[in-house]
């Protein structure tokens, strides 16, 4: 406790850290209060039969990923997962369209074109999404839920709708300008921080209503508790496995002007592949009017996020995205040229084609366990729905929100420690080393 005070008070001493955490609040303020401001013409009084929709399935997570923004047809309703989804395409795009890929050489000015065409792409996206939402709206509510009706109330709602989420698009960038830590990645922290109250309060109200007891509520708080240990624990330390490896492979060369080794990790994706087979995930909802009581088939399977295929789809997405997203972080090409610049080798492995091949490969092998549990962790509120647990509260054993919940927190204070250790205060924990996941946030 002593530590904590007198790094709060360091903190506060430290006048630009000081006025960044200060902004950072504020804007997270602005969106949370944004969230309960209900759309134009929807009368608030009767959503309850939409709160009752989000409840549960695959709608409760997205409900949960917009901070609750979803089921208060909020102007903010459809979040920040629109942009998220245009981030997926535009990576995509660099992949398999030589002007993407030209546009990522450019450096800095090709990066802000990429950003452009993203917005723009999230905008086209909305356009999309926003009338589904609407459709939903109309399936779910009463009529009498509707003080404005008709054309006008469909345009509005959809311009209002759009403008919601690229404006906590420019909220994030905010906070990534003037604040502290990533500002989308925080947005989707918060939203999911959010939900945590509410789920709780329903697992509490269900088990005083005889499903177990408070005993048994003890427990799956103790269990939630291990679970969250066991994620921290794991997120840190991915990033001793590769280092350690690479002692073995390169030894103690100078190798980029420092004495360091090769930047490969067991997890070099971070939670991105997560983040964006869950976007995918999303999509289905969206062209059946975000789940509407006729569906059948393949709808229906993935919008039950408990049943086998939608875990399954989940699982292998993850998977995929991870080796996906690892090559574009990690470039064995650039690593292999600067190594033989700054005189650095591999013991046993010729310079050149040789090397590239050689961390290709060791980046393929180390990937696959790192892909494997994100997966496994990415469905594990699966199975503690299957053992009794509220719908609302298992969403956090495991599963994207743990995941960004851990992942952002560590980054975040990352870069606070960085700031204290700068103006050569004490850092946040004994060691002074926070391990955040690293490159998810800049990655967003």
């Amino acid at each position: 406790m002593k530590k904590l005070i007198e790094t709060l008070v360091n903190i506060y001493k430290i006048e630009d850290l000081r006025k960044r955490i200060l902004y950072t609040l504020g804007i997270i303020a602005i969106y949370r209060l944004g969230s309960f401001v209900v759309l134009p013409g929807v009368d608030p009084m009767q959503l309850e039969a939409l709160k009752q929709q989000t409840a549960n399935g695959v709608l409760g997570l997205l409900d949960m990923f917009s901070g609750g923004a979803f089921s208060n047809a909020s102007i903010f309703a459809l979040g920040i997962m629109p942009y998220i989804s245009a981030s997926i395409v535009v990576q995509l795009l660099g992949v398999a369209v030589p002007y993407f890929q030209k546009l990522q050489k450019e450096g800095e000015s090709g990066q802000q074109k990429i950003n452009q065409i993203t917005r723009y792409l999230t905008v086209v996206i909305l356009l999309f999404q926003a009338p589904s939402y609407l459709a939903n709206l109309h399936a779910q509510l009463p009529e009498s839920a509707f003080v404005v009706k008709g054309t006008f109330f469909t345009i509005s709602s959809v311009l209002i709708l759009t403008a919601g989420t690229i404006f906590i698009m420019w909220l994030g960038e905010k906070i990534t300008d003037r604040g502290i830590g990533n500002g989308i990645s925080l947005i989707i922290m918060i939203g999911i921080i959010a939900r945590l109250p509410f789920a709780m309060s329903a697992e509490f109200a269900a088990r005083l209503n005889g499903q177990g007891g408070l005993v048994m509520l003890l427990i799956e708080l103790v269990a939630l508790l291990i679970v969250i240990l066991i994620t921290i624990a794991l997120v840190q330390a991915v990033r001793k496995i590769p280092v350690q490896y690479a002692k073995r492979i390169v030894g103690n060369k100078q190798y980029g002007g420092v004495r360091q080794y090769l930047p490969l990790k067991v997890n070099a994706a971070g939670v991105m592949p997560i983040i964006f087979a869950q976007a995918l995930m999303f999509i289905p909802m969206m062209f059946v009017n975000y789940g509407s009581s006729s569906m059948s088939g393949f709808a229906a399977a993935f919008a039950d996020f408990t049943g086998f295929w939608y875990n399954f789809t989940f699982a292998i997405l993850i998977i995929v995205f991870t080796y996906f997203y690892t090559a574009i972080i990690i470039n064995p090409n650039q690593i292999a040229e600067d190594l033989k610049k700054n005189g650095g080798f591999i013991p046993g492995v010729k310079p050149g084609r040789k090397t590239v091949e050689f961390i290709d490969n060791v980046m393929s092998r180390i990937t696959l366990p790192g892909s494997i549990f994100l997966a496994f962790v990415a469905i594990l509120p699966a199975f503690a729905i299957l053992t009794g647990v509220n719908n609302q509260f298992a969403r956090f054993y495991g599963g994207t929100s743990l995941l960004i919940l851990v992942g952002v927190l560590l980054d975040t204070l990352q870069q606070i420690e960085s700031h204290l250790l700068m103006r050569h205060y004490d850092g946040l924990v004994k060691s002074g080393k926070i391990k955040g996941r690293g490159g998810f946030g800049a990655s967003i």
